[in-house]
This record gives structure tokens, C-alpha cells and sequence, in this order.
């Protein structure tokens, strides 16, 4: 760095001596001080442009240098690493990055399960109009203690005049059991608008947005702009959040997809059946 500074100095110092000697010549040898003149001040402009023009060209090759150290950090950390199973282990976790990575490029931040119901509880606290969910139908819905938290912003959501729709995805034998009539109950009774759809009568694939319904089917979208999402797979991270309009119109696509294969509710002995079978009188 040092070295390469004294030589871009002796450079601005020898073009300006050449400069200036050449305008001596002309005015004490060639007595055309006009020339001189002239001569003096081009090489005064040419000393300062090429002295600009390597001073910008250095910075530049600084910039590029350091950028290329950042963006390759990783790697020469990761080539220092002598041990093959340490080495190995490395590689592993660089791809596990590198999709996380991905999925941020996307739009989409990663979240454990705790981060999940917390950003979910969030979203719900700070929805003004609309919540719309899609749940799997699961034993002990509301034990767990994230979930809860989660749930309790639901109900703070409802009491501003938030309006929930949540669809429970389930199996018709999944229906009639008391686990599930208890969750079931307990939203409706709470003022959640539930509907219900059976994981049977959903089609199998969509073409909308080249989607595959094959999905957790649990998500939820927070007044058309923010949207919350499981992973199909167990992984590394549990779920989801997106505030891109790309993605959150995607998944309320999918919601509409799923709500037209629902079902309206009713209740009958304190039990939820479907609206549609309840039995009309006799004529």
C-alpha cells in the first residue's frame, strides 16, 4: 500500500517536471514564451487529470478487493479447515445456509416454532380488519404455550372488531372426535367464524401459481398483506413470514382455493356438524 503510494507520487512529480522543463525550453531556448505559457498549464491539467484518474483507479481496486474477500469469506474460512469430518461438517452447514439464504432472497424469513406463534401473536395484535387462517385439526390445540399466546391475540384481535375466519382442514372420522369437537366448540363459541374442510375433498394439486396443495395447510394471512406459513417437512426452521405482495397473493389464492371446498358450520346439541346436515322438517 505504501509502496504503491510513493510510486503514484513520483508519478505526479515527474509529469510535473517534464511538464515544466519543456516550457523552460521554450521560453529561455526557443524565446516563444506564448508556447511556454501554453505548455505549462497543459501539463499542469494533464499532471491533475491522470493524478484523479489513479487515485479513482486505486480506490476502485480497493473496493473490489475488500468486496472480494467478503463474498469469499466463507469459502477461505472454510478451506483453512485441515480435519475431513470437520471439513465435512462444514460443507453440511454452508448448504443449510445457503437454502436459508434462498428462502430469504424469496422474501421469506425463516422461523423456529417459538418465533413462529410469537410473530403470529404479533401479526393478530396488529391486524386492524381481517385474519384469515387454515389450521390442521390437532389434539391439544391450545395447551402448548406458545400456541396460547397466539390464540389470547386472536381473542384481543376479536374484541378490537378484527374479523377471524379460521378452516379447520380434518378427515370426516376426525369430525366426530371429542378432542376435536372441544376445539371446534371452543372457537366458535369464542367468535371465531370456523369452517370446515376435509383433507379428502381438497384437489390434490393446483396449477394456480404452479402451487402444490400437498402442503401442511396451515398458514395465515393478516389483513391481505403479511402472511405466516408451516413447512410441510420438519427442518431446521418450522415456519414462515412474508410481507411481499407476490407471496401473500399466492397464499390467498390457495386460502380461496381451500375456503370454495369448505364447509359452514352448526351446532346441534352442542356438538358442530355441518350446516348441511342438518335436518330439515318433513313436508
Amino acid at each position: 500500500m505504501k509502496f504503491s503510494k510513493n510510486i503514484l507520487e513520483m508519478a505526479v512529480l515527474i509529469e510535473f517536471l517534464a511538464g515544466s522543463g519543456l516550457a523552460i525550453f521554450f521560453h529561455s531556448v526557443l524565446h516563444s514564451p506564448e508556447v511556454a505559457y501554453s505548455i505549462f498549464g497543459i501539463g499542469i491539467l494533464l499532471s491533475l487529470a491522470t493524478y484523479l484518474i489513479r487515485e479513482d483507479l486505486e480506490k476502485t481496486r480497493h473496493e473490489l478487493i475488500g468486496q472480494y474477500h467478503q463474498a469469499h469469506e466463507v469459502t477461505f474460512a472454510i478451506a483453512g479447515i485441515s480435519d475431513v469430518e470437520c471439513h465435512s461438517k462444514a460443507k453440511a452447514m454452508l448448504s443449510g445456509i445457503k437454502r436459508t439464504i434462498v428462502q430469504l432472497q424469496q422474501g421469506f424469513i425463516p422461523l423456529d416454532e417459538t418465533e413462529f406463534h410469537l410473530e403470529g401473536a404479533k401479526c393478530s395484535d396488529l391486524a386492524i380488519r381481517r385474519l384469515k387462517t387454515v389450521d390442521p385439526i390437532t389434539k391439544g390445540w391450545h395447551p402448548r404455550g406458545a400456541l396460547v399466546n397466539y390464540y389470547q391475540s386472536n381473542l384481543r384481535a376479536l374484541e378490537r372488531g378484527v374479523a377471524i375466519t379460521r378452516i379447520f382442514v380434518m378427515t370426516r372420522e376426525e369430525l366426530g372426535d371429542p378432542d376435536s369437537q372441544k376445539i371446534l366448540f371452543a372457537q366458535y363459541h369464542d367468535g371465531i367464524e370456523v369452517r370446515i374442510a376435509f383433507r379428502e375433498e381438497l384437489p390434490t394439486a393446483s396449477n394456480m401459481s404452479g402451487r402444490d396443495t400437498n402442503s401442511s395447510f396451515d398458514f395465515a394471512i393478516y389483513d391481505d398483506q403479511v402472511a405466516t406459513e408451516v413447512f410441510p417437512q420438519s427442518g431446521t426452521y418450522f415456519g414462515r413470514k412474508t410481507s411481499q405482495a407476490v407471496n401473500v397473493d399466492k397464499l390467498l389464492q390457495f386460502y380461496e382455493l381451500i375456503e370454495c371446498s369448505s364447509h359452514v358450520i352448526a351446532v346441534e346439541d352442542e356438538r358442530i356438524i355441518l350446516a348441511s346436515d342438518v335436518l330439515k322438517p318433513a313436508i
